[in-house]
């Protein structure tokens, strides 16, 4: 028996449908138990940095990239490969500064938010997708580069368009251990 070749597509974008209904569900149960946006952001940050300290292994095994030479090349890889892989859409990427340390994703299509048409009344400082800075930042934080991962604009408040900022600030150090004799 053969199956059809479209049906994993179907599958990928049941899945995908899923997550992003389950993902609401879980911002308006955080937006329940926390009365600050503050706190939810936290919470939705933390929860995207232990998803990408876990992602990037997947993302290297599946992926044939190589190690990146420059924050550039880094920052081209997660828009290019990264989200196109687990989000199915492509960020456009720009660098802000001479020292090539700060870039933005911007994002046309953001899937997280597909089924949202506002944000809950009285949350102006909820950052519904902050998820996916923690994402970005944990997984950077895997392969040694430290960043700071912010939103910048967002779609949801009224912005053009959804902008995610990368600061990358140094590389993390391996920590060597010496052999006591």
């Amino acid at each position: 028996m053969s199956r059809p070749m479209n049906r994993r597509q179907d599958n990928h974008k049941i899945s995908r449908e899923l997550f992003v209904i389950t993902y609401g569900a879980l911002v308006a149960q955080l937006c329940k138990d926390y009365e600050k946006d503050e706190d939810v952001n936290k919470y939705l940050d933390r929860m995207g940095y232990d998803i990408g300290i876990r992602l990037v292994e997947d993302f290297l095994a599946r992926s044939a990239v190589r190690k990146c030479r420059s924050y550039s090349e880094t920052v081209d890889v997660i828009a290019q490969v990264a989200f196109k892989m687990y989000l199915g859409v492509t960020p456009s990427v720009s660098c802000s500064n001479t020292t090539e340390n700060e870039f933005f994703l911007i994002l046309d299509k953001n899937p997280l938010v597909d089924f949202v048409e506002e944000l809950p009344a009285g949350r102006c400082s909820l950052c519904y997708c902050n998820l996916l800075c923690g994402v970005i930042r944990g997984a950077l934080e895997m392969v040694h580069l430290a960043a700071e991962v912010t939103f910048v604009q967002d779609r949801l408040k009224g912005d053009d368009v959804t902008e995610i900022g990368i600061i990358f600030s140094k590389k993390v150090e391996d920590k060597k251990h010496k052999r006591k004799k």
